[in-house]
């Protein structure tokens, strides 16, 4: 990034070895070979992250890589959400633009819970335009006291009835009004649409939470509260205030929120790590660039000893973080193992991946010196980036958690 907010070329190239591990197959490799050149040909203004996520967005559609956001049926580059070719994106659009890869992100995660159970009506109104990027989507599960304990969530959504005509008397469902709030809302004010998560039986705990889908226009939402954070992003707050839903608004079966909303975060999960492998790839590349060409007493950074063992630390962290990531993926792609598994699996990628990235990251500042920490240079705004990958869809915690249980069965 230059200090105009241009997004500048660069002669780095993600390392691409890994290509060649069984996980992969010919469609994930020819994404490999064909992404990065084409991200780093694009030249986006980053200045103002509203207006760069909107250009993120078309360009990607243009590009045809929004169409890996759906399944074929809706338009879609392959059978089905592939979480490899998830993977494989976000790892090399955050090695070059993480607000690209968070661009691409929120596209999928956002109409991740409609590609699951949305019905064909709701399919077709939505994922298609996911996949043209003529509709951004947005995920809006989290609430000021309800983040990491999804279940404590306040929102509420009371159904309208009216008595069907006939022997049964069954009272049947009109409409729905929202009330309440979400935070920390991806693409908050951006997004044409949002999958919210809103309580639907009061004390009934995860099994009283519904999954709807709200238009930005709808009658009683208010998305205009920005939240600024140090990784410059769409970020907002969700009010609602007997915000008025047609009876077909809702996603899925009532009382079925809390399994969708962790199913789709499973899916996203291993991406979130794949996002952390392209930042830290970067870091490191731009470690070895500067070790090769930073001269102190007589010789390069590179020729020192305690230069190289570093570089070999980092090689190794984003590695081991590369083999948990592919390993979900592949698992969750072929269906190896149970959901529980796989859950683990994508839990044990995701904080390995975010939390190594961190430390490489770190690593290559140091070895930058006062350039690391100069506003505008890339592992500045890369150490700035990769913060949030602990915490969102789940923080490292949380990762913790869901694999200490699966351990003790």
């Amino acid at each position: 990034m230059s200090s105009s907010g241009i997004l500048q070329a660069t002669t780095l190239r993600p390392d691409t070895a890994h290509l060649a591990l069984p996980f992969f197959d010919a469609a994930h490799r020819r994404i490999a070979d064909t992404l990065p050149d084409w991200t780093n040909d694009q030249r986006v203004d980053e200045a103002d992250d509203r207006a760069a996520c909107r250009d993120w967005v078309r360009r990607l559609a243009e590009g045809g890589w929004l169409r890996y956001c759906v399944a074929a049926a809706h338009g879609g580059a392959l059978p089905a959400l592939d979480s490899r070719a998830l993977v494989l994106l976000r790892e090399t659009l955050a090695f070059y633009s993480p607000l690209a890869d968070f661009a691409f992100a929120m596209q999928g995660l956002g109409s991740g819970a409609i590609s699951l159970v949305g019905t064909p009506a709701q399919q077709a109104a939505y994922l298609p335009a996911v996949a043209q990027g003529s509709k951004i989507a947005a995920f809006a599960l989290s609430e000021p006291d309800a983040g990491s304990d999804v279940a404590a969530m306040k929102t509420e959504a009371v159904c309208d009835r009216h008595e069907r005509a006939g022997a049964s008397k069954d009272p049947e469902i009109e409409g729905w009004h929202l009330n309440g709030s979400k935070t920390w809302i991806s693409n908050g004010g951006l997004a044409d649409f949002y999958c919210v998560f809103a309580r639907t039986e009061p004390g009934a705990g995860s099994r009283g939470i519904s999954a709807f889908i709200v238009d930005k226009h709808a009658l009683g939402l208010d998305d205009s509260a920005a939240i600024q954070v140090m990784a410059p992003h769409p970020l907002a707050t969700l009010r609602f205030t007997d915000c008025a839903l047609p009876a077909h608004a809702l996603l899925g079966e009532t009382g079925g929120g809390f399994k969708l909303a962790m199913q789709t975060l499973d899916i996203f999960r291993a991406s979130v790590a794949g996002a952390a492998l392209g930042m830290a790839r970067r870091a490191l590349a731009e470690a070895v660039q500067h070790a090769r060409q930073r001269r102190m007493f007589g010789q390069t950074l590179a020729d020192f000893q305690l230069t190289q063992a570093k570089l070999g630390e980092m090689a190794a962290l984003v590695d081991a973080g590369a083999l948990l990531t592919y390993r979900a993926a592949w698992m969750r792609d072929t269906g190896q193992g149970d959901q529980k598994a796989r859950s683990v699996a994508a839990a044990m990628a995701k904080m390995t991946a975010t939390e190594n990235a961190q430390r490489v990251i770190d690593m290559a500042l140091q070895m930058h010196g006062g350039l690391g920490v100069m506003v505008g240079s890339k592992v500045e705004s890369l150490y700035r980036d990769i913060r949030a990958l602990r915490i969102y869809e789940g923080a490292t915690e949380v990762q913790q958690l869901i694999i200490g249980k699966g351990v003790l069965g």
